[in-house]
């Protein structure tokens, strides 16, 4: 008997966090604070596929529609995120929930769809492109944890502490400014425009200061060197967004903040600790997080055309190009007025 999905907004959905705490997949991306964070962000709309049966969570795969005159109109599950598995309970039928996706798609002109994550939706389908994931085991404890990291890493983490390096975590608004100053030092190097900051003042306002969030700040002289943005919900904790002056990259900041981040979570009961996505060309990255005693995982994400009727092979991870050194050599001020412009179109 096929599926018949309800489509919900959980920003104006009552208790929707409370319901979505009971399902053990849920992350912070599945929430209605995320949702709060990319619809007030970038006008995007909530689309919540759900089943929901005797306050139980069924089936879920959440949606934002992105409209753009750049980029076209569609469905994608979700903007700006790592990745968000669809959640699907064992004892209901998979076969027809992706047709209805599919039929939805087409009556509300959607260029195509995008799911990051593959949650049981898919099987015999190849996935359009992929990246590595990789999760860290924090119920062995502290010493456990700390004694499974590579040598480099250790030495990395005593170095910074040798060198007078120190962290703190911080919940406060004034903290997201610190951060963001160094996230634009870290895009330029990396030839991308910021982000903008009311994106991350977002984050701030409806997940960072409502418990599920925090920032980690390195300090060195009085200075601010490093920082990292941190989210959770039920007993996941992610790594989001880091960024570092690399003036100060001989200190080790990152390797602190980052230690830091982790005995806090372990700390306070968090059981799984992921490091965001990596693309599969960042080999530099990937020596990093593998060095964590991390176990490593695909993550798959799914690009279906709805005009043509087939899964497509996506270039979104492609970060590379004459654009780099563009950004490369635009000032700051310059580059932080064309991100907030562009990135509304790229979700």
């Amino acid at each position: 008997m096929p599926i018949k999905l309800d489509i919900v907004n959980p920003i104006n959905y009552p208790s929707w966090n409370s319901l979505l705490a009971l399902s053990p997949n849920a992350t912070i991306f599945h929430s209605s604070d995320w949702a709060k964070v990319l619809h007030e962000s970038y006008n995007y709309k909530p689309i919540y596929f759900s089943l929901i049966q005797n306050n139980r969570l069924k089936a879920l795969i959440p949606f934002m529609e992105v409209k753009s005159i750049l980029t076209g109109k569609r469905g994608v599950a979700l903007p700006f995120t790592d990745y968000c598995d669809p959640i699907l309970s064992e004892d209901i039928p998979h076969e027809n929930i992706f047709l209805h996706l599919s039929k939805y798609g087409k009556e509300a002109g959607w260029k195509y769809i995008e799911i990051r994550g593959n949650g049981g939706l898919f099987h015999d389908i190849s996935s359009s492109s992929f990246y590595y994931g990789h999760v860290l085991d924090l119920t062995p404890g502290e010493k456990e944890i700390y004694s499974r990291f590579k040598d480099t890493i250790q030495r990395n983490i005593k170095k910074a502490i040798k060198e007078n390096v120190g962290v703190s975590i911080n919940t406060a608004a004034e903290s997201i400014r610190e951060f963001y100053r160094l996230h634009c030092i870290t895009r330029k190097e990396h030839g991308l425009p910021p982000q903008p900051l009311h994106f991350f003042q977002k984050i701030h306002e409806h997940i960072i200061s409502k418990g599920h969030g925090f920032i980690a700040l390195a300090t060195h002289s009085g200075r601010v060197i490093a920082g990292a943005i941190y989210l959770h919900f039920g007993e996941k904790a992610i790594y989001k967004y880091g960024a570092s002056d690399r003036k100060y990259q001989h200190l080790r900041p990152n390797n602190l903040v980052m230690w830091e981040a982790i005995r806090w979570y372990s700390e306070n009961g968090y059981k799984d600790f992921c490091f965001g996505r990596t693309e599969p060309e960042n080999q530099g990255l990937l020596q990093f997080k593998r060095g964590w005693g991390t176990d490593e995982k695909i993550i798959k994400y799914f690009r279906y055309s709805v005009n043509k009727k087939r899964f497509i092979e996506s270039n979104s991870s492609n970060n590379t190009g004459l654009h780099t050194g563009i950004f490369r050599a635009m000032p700051i001020p310059l580059s932080r007025a064309i991100g907030k412009v562009l990135y509304k179109h790229m979700g």
